[in-house]
């Protein structure tokens, strides 16, 4: 069974970084595309970030210059690298892979953008 489980998140005030973590585990981790996701209560999930197999990311284009999504294939995890963040940043913040048929979810970290 695919398990993500995911560190990181917290309070920043605007301008501020954070660095989130998730971890694999039951999967052959190199062999996928690791995604990012956000969701605002109310709103629908929001595509952040993906980084394929081969490394090759992409970002939405809210994001583009100050995110950074990265994965250690050794240690089987992925990071979503977030600097000069802004209010509008502020969601709940999921690392997600399609594998063996199905979509896997990390448990989710806040992340509140505020002064």
């Amino acid at each position: 069974q695919v398990h993500l489980v995911q560190s990181g998140g917290g309070l920043v005030e605007p301008g501020g970084s954070l660095r989130l973590s998730c971890a694999a585990s039951g999967m052959n981790f190199k062999l996928y595309t690791m995604k990012w996701y956000r969701q605002v209560l109310g709103k629908e999930r929001e595509l952040v970030a993906t980084i394929s197999s081969g490394g090759i990311t992409n970002y939405t284009d809210s994001v583009k210059g100050r995110f950074t999504i990265s994965r250690d294939n050794i240690r089987s995890r992925v990071f979503l690298q977030s600097n000069s963040l802004k209010p509008e940043d502020t969601a709940v913040y999921y690392c997600s892979t399609s594998a063996y048929g199905r979509d896997f979810w990390g448990q989710g970290s806040q992340v509140t953008v505020s002064s």
